[in-house]
């Protein structure tokens, strides 16, 4: 009703904080003219490989563009530029452009909230993108990234729960559903052990 407020936004419960990242990292990380550009060597079903860059002036139209399938704007918004502009107003959230080779196809973002654990969200995969395992890497990809940043211990992400796609997805990567719900969304949950996601499946796709 007009008088009840409105749920909060699942990312006005992140509260950043920097932290250094470890040095132990095995994952190629470079900074092109100070944009953070993150691979794991993980391909698509194509054979295109599947980084993520920051989102930068050369990429933010790209990224503000994609679109996830019709069915899907329950769960995502109708365009990534919602979450782009996020993370650019509010500096709590981090938006990365997924790439398959040199084409922009998708967006996710992390972030660290004040208990220390790292987040994952904002995952959009552009329509036409979708089922070639551009998700799957893009989600390995990061994960592996936040584990090795040295005062990450936990993993998050949140997904509908009749957004049995994605619950299968992380379910496969080892987050496992947690009591807490944000909104009308699961929390699951990872721990991290040694700088890697404890029980990360190693299959690529």
């Amino acid at each position: 009703s007009p008088d009840k407020p409105c749920p909060q936004p699942r990312w006005h419960a992140l509260r950043w904080r920097g932290s250094r990242s470890s040095n132990r990292s095995r994952i190629n990380r470079s900074v092109r003219s100070l944009f953070l550009v993150i691979t794991l060597g993980l391909s698509d079903r194509a054979g295109r490989r599947v980084v993520l860059h920051e989102v930068d002036d050369a990429n933010w139209r790209a990224v503000a563009d994609i679109a996830p399938l019709d069915e899907q704007r329950r769960y995502v918004p109708a365009l990534a530029a919602r979450y782009v502009l996020l993370s650019s107003r509010e500096g709590i959230w981090h938006s990365m452009a997924v790439c398959a080779d040199d084409t922009v196809v998708g967006h996710i973002m992390w972030g660290r909230d004040d208990d220390g654990s790292h987040w994952l969200g904002g995952m959009v995969i552009d329509g036409p993108e979708q089922g070639n395992g551009v998700g799957r890497a893009a989600v390995r990809t990061l994960m592996e990234w936040l584990a090795q940043r040295e005062d990450c211990r936990e993993l998050r992400l949140s997904y509908h729960p009749d957004n049995t796609v994605a619950a299968k997805l992380y379910a496969s990567l080892g987050f496992q559903p947690t009591a807490a719900l944000s909104g009308d969304e699961v929390v699951a949950s990872l721990s991290v052990l040694d700088g890697h996601p404890k029980h990360l499946n190693s299959p690529s796709p």
